[in-house]
């Protein structure tokens, strides 16, 4: 009996472990069958924006790209009506067994291009992060000397001779910035001047304790703007008008807080809300980049001077799907240049696991 009782309990945990086994198995080949789906989900949201941003530059009528448009979470603007965008939506789309919670596309026009800034955009963007003029200049330097293609040093600079000089020693890039984080190793730039208000709310990475290790000391000052919050390695090289934040555009000379204010508003339209139909940006009728410029208190040489910095269109856009499949998550990204209605080549993709998961 004792034996017969043992040899059935030896056998009920062989049992038991065949079936989590077989149960862990199961879920593992469920779990690689979601990751396939989820995938071409979050292609398919890449292509379902691809398709929003060539269908925008059909509408001949509206020869710019705002807030108040589709392809940016707005209602439309007054050519949507009869366009395929018309009552188009980027949330909850069924695909198969998933959906696409959501795509959000965001223009990387509304940032300056780091890689085609000039020095006097530089000064003025340090300018407008409250770095002292004195401290400003050799780190514009030095991000110059980070991009730019020679050995040759600017006044107050940093090239291989500084970088190969540290513990561990690095080289400077001498070519464009492909990651705008990339500035943390650029000699003169600290966390807060790299994130500006966030770098309060951040715990240090991993470049940020290597930077420690490096005997990078951050500076004591804290602004509300960082380089994160101006710059953008991807882009034209223009500024939207029509989409870039207050703080933004005064980064352009010649644009002061209470200017940038005024640019808003007047985008804005009546109702004073942006991303509303009532909405008059840039390139809508009557309302050109020099004339919104004008309206906002410059004078005819001061908004030619700033409009070489402005644009009202977007070309570079920044996607991101929010996909989900038996209740599994993921975020893919891609950044997409718009070169034509028929010519929007994806320029990156990738993924990531939604926070908290």
């Amino acid at each position: 009996m004792i034996i017969v009782m043992i040899t059935i309990l030896v056998l009920a945990v062989l049992a038991g472990g065949f079936a989590y086994s077989m149960k862990v198995e199961t879920k593992l080949a469920r779990n690689a069958n979601s990751d396939t789906e989820l995938y071409w989900i979050g292609r398919s949201g890449v292509e379902l924006a691809r398709f929003v941003l060539a269908e925008q530059l059909k509408l001949g009528c509206e020869p710019y790209d705002s807030l108040n448009q589709v392809w940016a979470g707005g209602p439309g603007g007054f050519c949507t009506t009869n366009s395929p965008l018309a009552g188009f939506s980027l949330k909850d789309v069924q695909l198969g067994n998933g959906y696409i919670r959501s795509v959000k596309i965001v223009d990387l026009e509304r940032k300056l291009n780091i890689n085609l800034a000039d020095q006097a955009l530089l000064e003025h963007a340090m300018t407008l992060m409250g770095v002292d003029p004195g401290d400003s200049s050799p780190v514009v330097s030095a991000i110059q000397d980070w991009i730019d293609a020679d050995d040759v040093t600017h006044i107050s600079g940093a090239e291989n001779d500084y970088y190969k000089s540290l513990s561990p020693p690095y080289y400077a890039k001498n070519r464009p910035i492909d990651d705008l984080s990339e500035l943390l190793l650029v000699r003169g730039v600290t966390q807060e001047m790299y994130w500006g208000a966030a770098c309060t709310n951040r715990s240090p990475g991993v470049l940020q304790r290597q930077l420690s290790r490096l005997g990078r000391v951050s500076s004591p000052y804290y602004s509300p703007v960082g380089l994160v919050d101006v710059f953008t390695p991807l882009s034209a090289g223009k500024l939207n008008i029509n989409t870039a934040s207050a703080m933004t555009l005064q980064a352009v000379p010649l644009i002061d807080e209470t200017r940038a204010q005024q640019i808003i508003r007047l985008r804005s339209g009546f109702d004073g809300q942006e991303g509303t139909e009532d909405d008059t940006p840039a390139g809508s009728p009557g309302m050109s980049i020099l004339d919104m410029l004008v309206s906002a208190g410059f004078s005819q040489p001061e908004a030619m001077a700033a409009s070489r910095y402005l644009d009202q269109r977007s070309r570079t856009f920044e996607v991101t799907v929010d996909a989900e499949i038996n209740g599994r998550h993921r975020l893919f990204c891609a950044v997409i240049s718009r070169l034509s209605m028929r010519e929007l080549p994806i320029v990156s993709f990738y993924w990531k696991e939604p926070s908290g998961t």
